[in-house]
C-alpha cells in the first residue's frame, strides 16, 4: 500500500519547486495559448493529476485539502497552469463517480488519460435505445487540447410529459468532437479554454452522471469507489477548482510585490515605498485576504469530509453557506490584487510584469459564472430566512 504520508511530502515538494519554473514559463505559454508540453509533463511525473485519482486505477485517492494545496501552490508560479490542473484533474474524481465501465473506457488501456470539460447546459439531447444522442456547441472548455475525452453538459428531456428535465454530465471521447480553436482573451491566456462541438455523438446511458446523483451523494460509481473521498458533492468540489488557483496567484503577487518595492523609491517624490502607508495596507490587507481564504477552504473540505466519513448527509443550509464562500474568493482576490498593482508604480501597466499578469489572470477567473458571488449571497439570505434554495449545484 503507498504510503500517503510520504506522498503529500513528495507532491508539496514538487510544487513549491515548480513555482519559480512555472513563472519563467509563463510569457511563454500565454503565447501557446496552453500548457507547454514540459510543464503538462512535469504534472504527470509529479503526480498531481492522480492526488484524487481512485486507488484502482493508480490514483493516490488522497484529501481535497491535498489537491487544492497543491493547486495554489503551483497558481503562485502560474495561474494559469494550476486552473488546467484544477479543472481536469478534478474530472479524475468525476469519473469515479459514474458507472465504472465509463472508467474502464477511458482509463482501460492507460491511466493517465485526461479529461476536459464543459458544464453549460447547451447540448441537444436525443433519447434512443441503450442510451442518447448528443448534439451542440460548448464553451470554455479549459486544457481541451491536452485531453482525450470531454465532460460535457445538458438537460435530458423528461420520459413523460409534464415531467422535469434531468441534468447529466455526458463522457464524450475526443473522436466524436470537434475542438474550435477560439481562445483569445485578457487573462489565463495559458488555459486553452476553447470550444468544443459536437454533432450527433452516441453516448450510451452509463457515460453519463445525473447531477441529482451527485447532490444526493450516492453516484452509481460508489460501488466500487466506497471511500468517502467519493461521496462529496459535485458541486461543492468543481467549483473549488475554479476559485481556488486565485488564491495561489495572489500570493505570487505578494510576494512579488515585496521584491519589487522593498528597496523601490518613487521617480517623482523621491519617497521609499517601504514607507508608503498606501502600499503597506494593500499588502496587509492581501495577507489576509490569502489567510481568510485558505483557511475557509480547507475548514469546509474538512468538514464535509468528516460527514462523508460518518456517513451523514450535509444539511441544505451548508451547502449554500459554502458555495458562497467559494464565489468570494475569486472576488476578494481581485479587490486585493487591483490594490497591489495600483501601489506598485507605473510599471506594473506593462503586460510582462509579472504582477500585471495575476491582475489580469485573476479578474479572468473572477468572470467565471461559478465566481460570481451575488446570486450565491441572494441564495444564501433567502435560505437562512426559511427560503427554498435555488440552487442545487450544490
Amino acid at each position: 500500500m503507498l504510503n500517503q504520508d510520504l506522498i503529500r511530502q513528495r507532491l508539496a515538494q514538487r510544487a513549491r519547486e515548480l513555482v519559480p519554473i512555472l513563472r519563467e514559463r509563463a510569457a511563454r505559454a500565454a503565447q501557446l495559448g496552453q500548457l507547454p508540453a514540459e510543464t503538462l509533463r512535469d504534472f504527470h511525473e509529479a503526480g498531481f493529476f492522480r492526488i484524487l485519482q481512485p486507488a484502482r486505477w493508480e490514483g493516490y485517492e488522497l484529501q481535497p485539502r491535498d489537491f487544492f494545496e497543491v493547486q495554489m501552490t503551483l497558481a503562485e508560479g502560474c495561474m494559469s497552469s494550476a486552473w488546467v490542473l484544477g479543472v481536469v484533474a478534478i474530472h479524475n474524481w468525476q469519473l469515479a463517480l459514474f458507472d465504472d465501465r465509463a472508467a474502464q473506457d477511458v482509463w482501460g488501456e492507460d491511466s493517465s488519460v485526461l479529461i476536459s470539460s464543459s458544464y453549460m447546459p447547451v447540448g441537444k439531447v436525443e433519447r434512443v435505445e441503450g442510451g442518447f444522442k448528443l448534439s451542440g456547441r460548448w464553451g470554455f472548455s479549459s486544457g481541451s487540447k491536452h485531453c482525450q475525452w470531454a465532460f460535457l453538459g445538458a438537460l435530458v428531456p423528461p420520459e413523460e410529459a409534464g415531467g422535469a428535465p434531468d441534468y447529466r454530465t455526458f463522457l464524450v471521447p475526443r473522436s466524436d468532437y470537434q475542438i474550435i480553436d477560439n481562445w483569445n482573451v485578457m487573462g489565463l491566456e495559458a488555459t486553452g479554454s476553447h470550444d468544443i462541438q459536437v454533432s450527433d455523438a452516441f453516448v450510451p446511458d452509463y457515460r453519463t452522471h445525473r447531477a441529482v446523483d451527485g447532490f444526493m451523494q450516492y453516484s452509481p460509481g460508489n460501488a466500487v469507489n466506497s471511500a468517502p473521498l467519493f461521496r462529496l458533492p459535485f458541486g461543492q468540489i468543481f467549483v473549488r477548482a475554479v476559485s481556488s488557483s486565485a488564491i495561489g496567484a495572489l500570493q505570487g503577487a505578494i510576494d512579488l510585490f515585496v521584491e519589487h518595492n522593498r528597496s523601490r523609491v518613487g521617480v517623482n517624490d523621491g519617497r521609499k515605498m517601504l514607507q508608503d502607508p498606501a502600499a503597506q495596507t494593500a499588502l496587509a490587507n492581501a495577507m489576509v485576504c490569502v489567510d481568510e481564504c485558505r483557511t475557509v477552504l480547507l475548514r469546509n473540505f474538512d468538514f464535509m469530509l468528516q460527514a462523508a466519513e460518518a456517513g451523514e448527509a450535509l444539511a441544505m443550509q451548508a451547502r449554500v453557506k459554502m458555495r458562497y464562500d467559494s464565489a468570494l474568493v475569486a472576488d476578494k482576490c481581485a479587490k486585493a490584487v487591483a490594490e497591489l498593482m495600483f501601489n506598485s508604480g507605473a510599471s506594473t501597466i506593462f503586460r510582462s510584469h509579472a504582477i500585471n499578469r495575476a491582475f489580469r489572470d485573476i479578474h479572468t477567473g473572477r468572470a467565471h459564472v461559478a465566481n460570481n458571488p451575488a446570486k450565491y449571497a441572494w441564495n444564501l439570505g433567502g435560505v437562512s430566512m426559511g427560503q427554498d434554495s435555488s440552487d442545487f449545484f450544490l
